[in-house]
């Protein structure tokens, strides 16, 4: 390597960069002070520009999908416009889509795109975060139901007191609304620097196009001084390497299965966010006060620590097995093609592979919002798997973890890789 490019440190706040955006249909202008005749129903909190704002937001829109795309819309691109990608860009990014597709089904024995030529759609920061949040629409969907589920306030606690009463409606409310805005940002962050589809081992739909966010491939051939065609080819090859991984059904479905049980698994405490709340009185505190609360809760580490339940932690070694599985399997299947394929590829895979590594704030928490330990200890792990499995039953062997769904391994067999090959030798 010949040096780090130039880099700024990644914000801890996920909405960092929110103020100030325009066309959040649907946000009630959050962190924007507005004048109303009508009373807002919340204790004076109108008055407050984040809470305010935030429950009338509460009143007119549901938090959801549509929530978290307009926010992740506004924080990919900045909250300006971009420009379309070229037309020619498309038809170069498709050659390679071509080459990338033929090498992969050759080394894996799997198709990219079972039955049909493998599409890409070629996107800016906006698309890749508008498809994002789509594609991760069932994840979503799962967190915010688990989470309301927790949220109910039980009436019996608070009877006959005002104060408490309020706390505990902002408790059901916030908790949702929170997830919606701050999953919409972390989608849009990620966004910013994503190269393909899967910067996060997450199954997308089976039929829908690979992504390539064609403006963050070139960014990073700059910033890296690299030939930029080679890190076309790479994102290309990578991206169909994961298509043709995870369109094998019971391994897309496997992932997915744990990855919805994880987020259906949220036992939010409605307490939780009481706590934070305990000392708030609109009537009496001061422009500190409020800054302190707007601070607290727009925090994810507090969303995170709100909800975290014991069944989650009891599914994370599966899941952080089988995705250190799939990762080592995707690493070790682009060094066998890109290293006939791409001739600058050991200093391109060693940048892309701290890009990958090098996760701000924002990435982790969506990573592991989701369930997903992405560390560089994992990845090693993985890699010590597939290397494993190759040195005692070659490469014959290692395509063996996705022909059947008895032969993914288990979080002891990807620690030891003998032990899976013994246990899928035996006879079924």
């Amino acid at each position: 390597m010949s040096g780090d490019p130039p880099t700024e440190g990644g914000p801890e706040d996920p909405f960092e960069g929110l103020e100030g955006l325009e066309g959040l249909e649907g946000l009630g202008d959050l962190g924007e002070s507005g004048e109303t005749d009508e009373p807002d129903g919340f204790g004076g909190l109108g008055d407050v520009p984040l809470l305010g704002n935030l429950m009338r937001t509460l009143q007119s829109a549901a938090p959801g999908a549509g929530q978290a795309r307009e926010v992740g819309r506004a924080i990919a691109s900045g909250g300006v416009s971009e420009p379309n990608i070229d037309p020619s860009q498309r038809i170069a990014i498709e050659q390679l889509v071509r080459v990338a597709e033929l090498r992969v089904a050759d080394a894996t024995g799997l198709q990219p795109a079972p039955g049909a030529a493998l599409r890409v759609e070629v996107v800016n920061r906006a698309g890749w975060s508008d498809r994002t949040v789509s594609d991760y629409e069932a994840l979503f969907g799962a967190l915010h139901k688990s989470i309301s589920a927790s949220l109910e306030p039980d009436p019996d606690d608070t009877p006959g007191d005002p104060m408490a009463a309020m706390l505990a409606g902002i408790s059901k409310m916030i908790g949702p609304t929170m997830l919606a805005l701050t999953t919409g940002a972390m989608v849009g962050r990620l966004a910013q620097h994503a190269l393909g589809g899967y910067v996060l081992p997450v199954p997308r739909p089976a039929g829908k196009p690979m992504l390539v966010a064609l403006p963050n491939v070139d960014e990073f051939s700059r910033e890296w001084s690299l030939d930029a065609d080679d890190v076309r080819l790479w994102v290309c090859v990578h991206e169909a390497a994961c298509c043709a991984v995870f369109g094998v059904d019971h391994v897309r479905g496997a992932v997915s299965d744990l990855l919805l049980r994880h987020a259906s698994a949220f036992e939010t405490n409605p307490r939780r966010i009481e706590e934070l709340l305990g000392d708030f009185d609109p009537g009496s505190l001061g422009p500190d006060a409020f800054a302190r609360l707007q601070s607290e809760l727009g925090s994810p580490d507090v969303l995170l620590g709100a909800v975290r339940s014991p069944a989650q932690d009891a599914l994370l070694p599966q899941l952080t097995a089988l995705v250190a599985a799939i990762t080592g399997y995707v690493d070790f299947t682009m060094d066998r093609i890109g290293a006939d394929l791409i001739g600058s590829y050991d200093r391109l895979s060693e940048a892309l592979r701290r890009h990958r590594v090098e996760a701000g704030a924002s990435d982790r928490f969506v990573a592991q919002l989701l369930g997903l330990e992405l560390d560089q200890t994992q990845y090693e792990r993985g890699a010590a798997f597939a290397a494993g499995v190759v040195e005692r039953a070659g490469t014959d062997g290692l395509r063996r973890l996705f022909t059947h769904p008895d032969n993914l391994p288990t979080p002891a067999e990807v620690d030891a890789a003998g032990l899976w090959l013994a246990r899928i030798d035996l006879p079924r």
